[in-house]
């Protein structure tokens, strides 16, 4: 929960250009995500809310920073909808999925390497506006991971539309299917 509390935080500094309080409250919400993930595996206290919650906060920090960002005109705003947009898509899937009767899809491993892609690409790209002295290396690397995890995320959500179509077409069986060779009651 503080995770998500701290999303408007990072954003309303990154769109003000504090770009180093912003750094911090992102590093503060990766490292409590961090401990989260150990102490719910470690004591075996993983629940569907934090399932939930945890990729969902993921992406709302993705696009705080895209849009903090964009705002202040230091990346694009194509990158802003290239991101977005392939939400938007896995959300569409969702929906067909729910209307199939299927719940969602198990994150794939490639999704989770593209939003971790993204998630250090973007504060490697705030480092350079934070301190100007690591610019010059922070600018190429946090843009080659961006762009990288970018790819990697559409390439996940392609592989999301598959697995979704191969679902879809498996026939369910009803759960409640009675046997025509059984009595009922009896």
């Amino acid at each position: 929960m503080l995770r998500l509390a701290l999303v408007p935080v990072f954003l309303w500094l990154l769109v003000e250009g504090d770009y180093i309080p912003a750094l911090v409250v992102l590093v503060t919400a990766s490292l409590t995500d961090l401990l989260d993930g150990f102490l719910a595996r470690r004591l075996g206290q993983i629940t569907r809310l934090g399932q939930l919650l945890d990729p969902a906060a993921d992406r709302l920090y993705i696009f705080a920073a895209l849009i903090g960002l964009a705002a202040r005109d230091l990346v694009p705003w194509w990158l802003v909808a290239v991101i977005v947009l392939r939400d938007v898509v896995l959300l569409g899937l969702g929906v067909v999925l729910a209307n199939h009767g299927y719940g969602p899809l198990p994150v794939h491993q490639l999704g989770k390497v593209a939003t971790f892609a993204l998630f250090t690409g973007l504060p490697v790209i705030m480092l350079g506006y934070a301190f100007p002295a690591v610019e010059i290396v922070s600018q190429p690397a946090g843009w080659a991971i961006t762009l990288w995890g970018a790819f990697l995320y559409w390439w996940a959500g392609f592989i999301y539309a598959i697995e979704t179509a191969r679902v879809i077409r498996i026939p369910r069986v009803a759960p409640d299917a009675a046997s025509d060779t059984l009595e009922q009651g009896g």
